[in-house]
């Protein structure tokens, strides 16, 4: 599998917000899209779990 890098800005506050670390709250993200997308039928179940980093 490859991957590619890309950046986001968010406000510093949104760490603290959360009271995650910016690797918690990146993978958090992570989950919470591959969710939604596979929830609102977007993606197959196989490509949410890519996604959100985990293993079937």
């Amino acid at each position: 599998m490859s991957l590619k890098t890309y950046s986001i800005e968010l406000p510093a506050s949104s760490f603290s917000a959360l009271r995650k670390t910016p690797a918690e709250f990146i993978q958090e993200m992570k989950y919470a899209a591959a969710v939604k997308w596979y929830e609102a039928e977007m993606i197959s179940q196989a490509k949410a779990v890519e996604i959100a980093g985990l293993s079937r």
